[in-house]
């Protein structure tokens, strides 16, 4: 090891300037043992560092080369496995942690000792040894560098060295004092034992001179005995004055003990002084309320602004005062105790005139309010609150204080506010809806015929008798129509119309009122009792989505406001309360223009889906929204009802025996609804309601036209539907309903058909004997007879057939076909205007029938000569100058 040793250091470390302290032969843990050695090594130059090094034998010769190097100051933790038994493992703490195996347990402790050593000697950080011997570290004696001899050499860096490494080179003094001795003796590296004995006897000369020298100065010695006896003598008398000093010192050093304790007792006085100060000066700042703001709460004027404000300020102020955050123990002492009940009574005092003055206040604008209502009750328009909204306003900050420090007497005001609005807006929504009511049927008198009573404005009689008159106000509307229109010049249609947009434009001013109303007292609610308006969340369902209709299921409770906890469902039990009688007043206005015509529905079917789309986007929980989306389910139910009554109308019509049907009276109605419909519903919210409602009627106009068709007996049943699906298809094509298309095509098709079956019908009849004639000879061709062998057959020779012929000259044909046009005129109707239509589809029906005639004359009677006695050209005058004749 030793030769290894110093290989390496010529080698490895001498180039690097290094000197190899320790070396051990080592292998990794749990593999294949490939050898190597750690060596501990230190820089020569200052500063010092020291470094453990991995050396690996080369694998294409037997030099070694530097592999892998770690600072020492980078070992955290040396781990020896057992400190007990031998053991040759050991682990090194550097970045990650290396797991070696020694040749033997010695090479590792001599390794150990030598890093702990280098940690002791050059780190300032230590490193930590596991299960390692004590007798391992045992720690050398410290070399100061000035315990080194001046001609050293400055590169050895201390004692430990020297118990590290045996091995130290001479320095240069020693090397040049041996030099002088070897020149001045010649033979001393020939003959070294001569040479050691010369030096021998030169050594024990010079002992021999030491004793002497020593012996001579015997006489020096006692000299110095004597001063040291002398020395020792004063220093005793030192000590006697010092410890006289310490004595008196002693007194001095009680006293000025005694002045410390002083000191610190004032210190602790005054420390005292100095917090107690503090707190109270605490409670004087905080719990203190200027006399101004007692003067305010006490006497204040809550009349005036200014009186206001300066209550405003002095409640804060006092809320400020009583919700202080006391330090621990504040609420013991007397004084605190004493200033808080005077708190607590200004602010019962201050609650107690607040609310009575608003008390009055609320008394006073039901008075003062009722007193305009005169005015308004001849205008379809409601009241203005606003000055008085604007006067509430002022004591909204106090409203906040009393809801925040007696909330018993908030809600007192509350209520009291409730019934006293309540009351108010009850006269003015009822007085504002018997205008309306007036308004719509235009007199006093019109309006009893109606069932209303002058002066409450409210719907008479029993709810079978509202519903029969329900069921019948399209009759009702069309005899009012008729006896007016007895009475003047204008048209049944003319006035309905007159009638309808008088009804929307009253309606549509009604929801206009009320919609600001609900709203600006809704916004003052809020600001004026402090209550926040909350959205409510998306994908919600509103009341009128859930709830069927009616105020029934949300009456208000007495006690409800304990039991609510959100303050937006408080706004809005605050608005059922004072706005109770919009709902049924509304759903009685709505009775009211239901029972007028029952076409009403559609305009408030429309204007009550507009207001309630306005509403919901505003808030869709709030009063507002949710009474109208009641409304507006009430509004539908008619609308359904209206489309029902429709219908069932069309099931009970009776055509008259001894008249022709023309146009069916459910037939004009459907395109009088039509067309208000779609003037109506134009960019309408519920357009889907209308169409539904559209596929309803057109089936029930479809399946009950054809109803009247199959029983009619003075008009063919062709002529009913083809004049009826004539009218229905120019309707449709007017109006271009989209949900209608597939209708539009049948309505068609139907008129279509029924025209042609119509035509050929007639047509039948002209030339009857001459039809059942032909209609012979097709029956013998498709029995399989020849159409050339039939003329052989004895009822359809050629004498048979001229006979016939002769029978029907053109005078004959034109008289016919003037029969046919009167008996044809006497089956349409006028207003349908069909007659041309007809007439002209019978002459090309009459032309193919000739033309049918002539070809089985010439396939069935060839080269017999016979010919018709008219041709398609007399076909052609004769019915245009019957059609002008007539």
């Amino acid at each position: 090891m030793t030769a290894i040793k110093h290989a390496l250091q010529r080698d490895i470390f001498t180039p690097n300037d290094e000197r190899l302290l320790s070396i051990v032969n080592v292998c990794k843990a749990g593999k294949k043992k490939k050898n190597c050695f750690l060596c501990a090594t230190v820089t020569t130059e200052r500063p010092v560092q020291v470094n453990v090094v991995k050396v690996k034998k080369s694998d294409k010769g037997d030099f070694y080369k530097r592999q892998i190097a770690w600072a020492l100051r980078d070992l955290a933790v040396v781990d020896a496995k057992d400190a007990i038994k031998e053991n040759p493992e050991f682990d090194l703490h550097f970045e990650k942690i290396y797991k070696w195996v020694a040749s033997s347990t010695a090479e590792k402790n001599a390794f150990i000792s030598c890093i702990w050593k280098l940690n002791q000697r050059y780190l300032r950080k230590k490193i930590d040894f596991v299960n390692v011997s004590s007798q391992l570290l045992e720690e050398l004696p410290k070399v100061t560098e000035e315990s080194v001899p001046s001609g050293e050499n400055q590169s050895v860096t201390g004692g430990d060295e020297e118990a590290v490494d045996e091995y130290q080179e001479l320095n240069a003094r020693e090397e040049q004092d041996i030099e002088i001795m070897m020149e001045g003796c010649e033979y001393a590296i020939s003959n070294a034992e001569a040479f050691a004995e010369k030096l021998s006897r030169e050594l024990q000369v010079l002992d021999g001179a030491n004793i002497q020298s020593i012996m001579a100065s015997e006489k020096q010695v006692n000299i110095l005995m004597k001063l040291l006896d002398e020395a020792l003598k004063e220093v005793d008398q030192i000590e006697l004055k010092l410890s006289s000093y310490e004595e008196m010192l002693q007194s001095v050093k009680e006293q000025m003990d005694q002045i410390s304790e002083s000191n610190h007792l004032i210190h602790l006085s005054n420390t005292n002084n100095v917090k107690l100060l503090s707190e109270i000066e605490f409670l004087v700042n905080h719990m203190d309320l200027a006399k101004g703001h007692i003067k305010a709460l006490q006497e204040g004027d809550l009349a005036s602004s200014r009186g206001i404000e300066a209550c405003t300020n002095a409640a804060d102020a006092l809320l400020q005062c009583m919700n202080v955050a006391l330090h621990p123990g504040h609420d013991m002492l007397h004084a605190v105790k004493q200033q808080q009940q005077r708190f607590s009574d200004l602010r019962e005092q201050f609650a107690r005139r607040l609310a009575s003055h608003l008390n009055n206040v609320f008394v006073q604008q039901g008075h003062d309010q009722s007193s305009t209502l005169a005015q308004h009750s001849i205008e379809l328009t409601l009241p203005n609150h606003h000055p008085f909204h604007r006067d509430l306003l002022r004591y909204a900050k106090l409203m906040e204080w009393l809801k925040s420090t007696d909330y018993g007497k908030y809600e007192g005001l509350t209520k009291n506010y409730m019934d006293y609005l309540s009351r108010l807006y009850e006269r003015e929504i009822k007085d504002f809806f018997e205008v309306a009511k007036i308004k719509m049927t235009g007199t006093t008198k019109e309006s009893k015929k109606f069932g209303l009573h002058g002066s409450s404005g409210k719907l008479t009689g029993s709810t079978s008798s509202l519903n029969k008159l329900s069921v019948q106000s399209s009759g009702s509307r069309r005899s009012q129509s008729s006896s007016l229109l007895d009475m003047g010049n204008m048209s049944a249609s003319d006035l309905d119309v007159a009638d309808r947009t008088k009804f929307d434009k009253i309606f549509e001013q009604v929801l206009s009122e009320l919609e600001p109303l609900c709203l600006a007292e809704q916004d003052f609610i809020s600001k004026f009792f402090k209550l926040q308006q909350h959205q409510n969340i998306p994908g919600t369902m509103t009341e009128a989505e859930e709830l069927d209709g009616g105020i029934s299921s949300r009456q208000y409770n007495p006690g409800l406001l304990q039991s609510i906890s959100s303050e937006k469902d408080m706004i809005r039990q605050m608005m059922i309360k004072i706005f109770r009688c919009i709902e049924p007043e509304l759903n009685n206005l709505i009775a009211l223009g239901d029972k007028i015509d029952s076409f009403n529905s559609l305009y408030m079917l429309v204007k009550m889906s507009h207001h309630v789309w306005t509403a919901q986007n505003v808030d869709p929980a709030s009063f507002l929204s949710t009474t109208l989306g009641n409304v507006l389910v009430t509004v539908k139910r008619n609308f359904d009802k209206c489309i029902s009554n429709q219908i069932r109308q069309m099931e009970e019509v009776k055509i008259s025996k001894k008249s022709k049907v023309g146009i069916l009276p459910f037939v004009a109605e459907f395109e009088e609804f039509a067309g208000l419909a779609e003037s109506i519903f134009k960019n309408a919210e519920r357009r889907g309601d209308l169409d539904k409602a559209y596929i309803k009627l057109i089936r029930g106009v479809f399946v009950n036209v054809e109803k009247v068709a199959n029983e009619s007996q003075k008009t063919p049943r062709d002529v009913v539907m083809m004049e009826n699906f004539h009218h229905i298809f120019a309707t449709l094509s007017r109006l271009k309903i989209s949900c209608l298309e597939a209708e539009k095509k049948e309505a068609k098709q139907k008129y279509t058909d029924h025209l042609q079956s119509y035509v050929i019908y007639s047509l039948g009849q002209p030339l009857e004997k001459l039809n059942h004639f032909f209609e012979g000879v097709e029956a013998r061709v498709a029995q399989g007879i020849r159409e050339e062998e039939v003329s052989y057959q004895l009822a359809f020779n050629k004498q048979e057939l001229r006979k016939v012929i002769k029978e029907y000259p053109g005078k004959e044909v034109k008289k016919g076909l003037d029969n046919l046009y009167k008996k044809v005129d006497k089956h349409l109707c006028e207003e349908e205007n069909l007659l041309q239509v007809v007439w002209h589809s019978m002459q090309d029906e009459f032309i193919r029938q000739y033309k049918h005639f002539e070809g089985l004359i010439a396939r069935c009677y060839p080269g017999s000569g016979v010919t018709m006695e008219f041709t398609i050209q007399d076909i052609l005058d004769y019915c245009s100058s019957i059609a002008q004749s007539h």
